[in-house]
């Protein structure tokens, strides 16, 4: 009887060790997953954009919307847990609601300006902080002893606010798109005269790709006045500070402050 309860013992050890390793290898599982999968996605976005405004067909910005849903709520759809599964299920349901009633399209051109404005929020409130978003990039790529260097944290917290104030025009500039675009804007729609005159097509690429496009421009290009600014310094090649970003941008999007490297 002995032997037996203290096998019984090892085995319910056994498997409770198994439980806490899938607990803990659980969210490590859902990052890679969501940078496995996370960028493929995302690049049929402006696909499907562009689909639904040249076709004018609902179900383009039904599944560019879907498609957001899903790329946003990856982390935590990968986890396998019941709620979060719910929450997508729910929301799938109010888009084909929406779509069914014929604001998809509409709810799809309010996108990149809440995606500019989010953004610019997001850089804009580490400005109170002691690190700002700059900072922990810098962290996640060069470790935290970088910023100890001569003129770099300076330099993070200038291109924070660079950052801000790009994301936050380009947010204005976007709203503005959207009321004014002749036909398809906001202000044409409710029979409102609109104080410019903004082709509808342009209006479109610019919402759906152009703003995009400046954003995926700009991080080259700051990456070129960087490497001039601080030329001091040793920095590392363009492609291994993209990979390391794109290992550690579930943990920036959490706020993580933790030494990353």
């Amino acid at each position: 009887m002995f032997f037996r309860d203290e096998e019984q013992a090892g085995t319910f050890a056994t498997v409770d060790m198994k439980f806490r390793m899938n607990r803990t290898s659980s969210p490590a599982l859902a990052e890679g997953a969501t940078r496995r999968y996370g960028l493929p996605l995302l690049l049929l976005y402006p696909v499907l954009a562009i689909a639904g405004a040249l076709t004018h067909r609902e179900i383009f910005p039904l599944l560019a919307l879907l498609l957001l849903l899903t790329v946003v709520m990856l982390p935590q759809l990968m986890r396998g847990r019941i709620v979060p599964w719910l929450s997508w299920l729910a929301l799938l349901a109010a888009l084909l609601l929406l779509s069914w009633r014929g604001f998809a399209s509409l709810l799809l051109e309010t996108v990149p300006v809440l995606i500019n404005l989010l953004l610019a929020c997001w850089f804009g409130r580490s400005l109170a902080t002691r690190e700002p978003l700059v900072a922990r990039f810098i962290v996640a790529i060069e470790g935290r002893e970088r910023l100890q260097q001569p003129g770099v944290e300076r330099y993070a917290r200038q291109i924070t606010w660079f950052w801000t104030l790009l994301l936050g025009t380009q947010a204005v500039a976007l709203t503005v798109l959207l009321l004014c675009a002749d036909h398809a804007g906001l202000l044409a729609r409710f029979g409102l005269a609109s104080p410019l005159s903004l082709p509808d097509r342009w209006a479109t690429v610019w919402m759906h790709v152009g703003s995009y496009a400046l954003l995926a421009l700009a991080f080259p290009l700051e990456y070129v006045y960087r490497r001039w600014r601080l030329r001091h310094l040793r920095h590392p090649g363009l492609h291994q500070t993209l990979l390391q970003l794109a290992r550690h941008w579930p943990q920036l999007l959490r706020g993580n402050r933790a030494d990353l490297s």
